[in-house]
């Protein structure tokens, strides 16, 4: 693993000490293969983000595209991570967590795009109330039309109806509920889940948590996270007081749909191992197995399934 960091190594203890206390928010991006989206990104926040103190940490998971690279050359300024090996969303983000020297931290895709100066907003709605550890705003795609990134709590019935494949054909009261068809999205309000493309957490409660569990490698790390905030006793924040472009999933669509799959299930599994038990682990164990043959007849024909934000 190499790693560049532009802190200059003879900075005495209370110069880092001086500059975390007036570091505002910590910017991290976990990258794969994407390289134009991320230097889009990358322009964005420097283009649009003013009248803060902010740092940009990028870990690069072993990218192909000279991702790596195009960072070092173009962003020089920016703290890069870069793995020889595919870390996961989940080891990765926590990597560059322990480096971060923000008040707040931001868990970002690079396949985002700031049109706003966005983080003065949210910092300014998290200094309301100490007990709002995460937050989020309202996601757009390219056109402009809404992207859903509010849940609910994943339960068993609409996670079969998911593993089944069934939710592409039927919307029973448990599957509209978790995907919080009925969330009004004009309304800022407590909310249970948030897409892990775009998190907004207060620094110190997430590190105190542990960040990520690395348990996970791709998928679910996002819900473990919002369900160990509520556990905690903290909230977590949807606004629309400003929005974000989400060109989604551009780096899971590298990926085989088996393979999608099998570490989606995987996920799955731990989350329901760790939060429910036993019982519920094992069922959602044994009809895995039909998810991957469902999935593997979908990567056969060529069948491109809806992610759940379009559901």
């Amino acid at each position: 693993m190499s790693k560049c960091d532009k802190t200059p190594e003879f900075k005495s203890y209370f110069d880092r000490l001086s500059m975390t206390n007036h570091m505002d928010i910590s910017i991290i991006i976990v990258s794969w293969n994407v390289k134009d989206l991320l230097q889009k990104c990358l322009q964005s926040i420097y283009n649009q983000t003013h009248g803060i103190e902010f740092e940009i940490i990028v870990v690069d998971n072993a990218s192909k595209d000279n991702s790596a690279q195009m960072v070092l050359k173009e962003f020089p300024q920016i703290t890069l991570i870069a793995s020889n090996v595919n870390l996961g969303f989940a080891k990765a983000n926590n990597l560059a967590l322990e480096q971060a020297r923000g008040k707040y931290v931001l868990f970002m895709n690079p396949d985002m795009k700031l049109v706003e100066n966005s983080f003065p907003k949210l910092i300014e709605l998290m200094n309301k109330d100490p007990k709002i550890a995460l937050s989020t705003c309202q996601l757009i795609y390219p056109d402009g039309s809404k992207q859903n990134n509010v849940k609910n709590n994943p339960g068993l019935c609409d996670q079969l109806l998911i593993l089944l494949k069934l939710h592409h054909l039927l919307q029973p009261r448990c599957l509209k509920k978790y995907l919080a068809k009925n969330f009004d999205y004009s309304k800022e309000q407590e909310v249970k889940q948030i897409m892990g493309a775009f998190m907004f957490g207060r620094a110190d409660i997430i590190k105190e948590m542990g960040g990520f569990d690395i348990d996970y490698f791709l998928w679910w790390e996002d819900l473990d996270l919002c369900k160990r905030v509520q556990d905690a006793g903290y909230k977590i924040l949807y606004t629309p007081i400003t929005k974000v472009i989400h060109y989604e999933a551009k780096a899971f669509e590298q990926q085989q749909g088996l393979e999608k799959q099998v570490r989606f299930n995987r996920g799955m599994r731990i989350y329901f191992r760790k939060h429910t038990g036993l019982l519920v682990y094992w069922l959602i164990s044994l009809l895995g197995v039909i998810s991957l043959g469902l999935a593997y007849l979908s990567q056969l024909f060529k069948i491109k399934p809806k992610p759940q934000s379009q559901i």
